[in-house]
């Protein structure tokens, strides 16, 4: 958990996956098929951290879907993201805790059981405001068809921090079976 970075790995990384070799729709549909309809969040392991850490539940590289980016974000006490932008919109539902977005240079304050909007091309912040608390969200977004589209921009400003916030030292993300309480 939190020792290979998604966002600053060096490896090379599937946007979109290709459907290579003879094209046949039939053996794709099969194959697509054939792959489990239900993920196990469990058997999926947070990466990053200190401040943000991130668990990907579907990406093009699992194979599993082409068109989404699901995956869920953990904010440690009074940690905050990468400040970047992207092309692709976002929505972040706030499963628990409180914090705020920072857009273009304008707050915008979340709490659970919101969904925070990021429209495309927008230089943004994600943000705990809880010093003591941590806060989640779930992020939905189309990322891989805009890389299809060679819609390619993206473009931290600011890098995620590589120390922990005060209260933050020492923090782990929750698993899923901590959240069912």
């Amino acid at each position: 958990m939190g020792t290979e970075s998604h966002y600053h790995s060096k490896k090379d990384r599937v946007f979109v996956r290709g459907i290579t070799g003879e094209y046949n729709l039939k053996t794709e549909l099969e194959r697509l098929r054939s792959l489990p309809r239900v993920r196990s969040g469990d058997r999926i392991d947070f990466l990053d951290g200190p401040q943000t850490f991130s668990k990907h539940y579907l990406e093009p590289v699992d194979g599993l879907g082409q068109t989404l980016h699901i995956h869920l974000e953990e904010y440690a006490p009074g940690g905050k993201s990468q400040k970047h932008g992207h092309v692709n919109e976002a929505a972040f539902y706030i499963l628990d805790g409180r914090g705020y977005e920072i857009h273009d240079g304008e707050r915008y304050d979340w709490e659970a059981g919101d969904v925070a909007i990021v429209h495309n091309n927008c230089v943004h912040q994600h943000n705990n405001a809880d010093p003591e608390k941590p806060a989640r969200a779930l992020v939905i977004k189309t990322k891989p068809m805009y890389m299809f589209m060679n819609m390619l921009f993206q473009k931290t400003v600011i890098p995620r921090p590589t120390e922990p916030t005060e209260h933050g030292v020492g923090f782990v993300p929750r698993q899923d079976e901590d959240t069912q309480a």
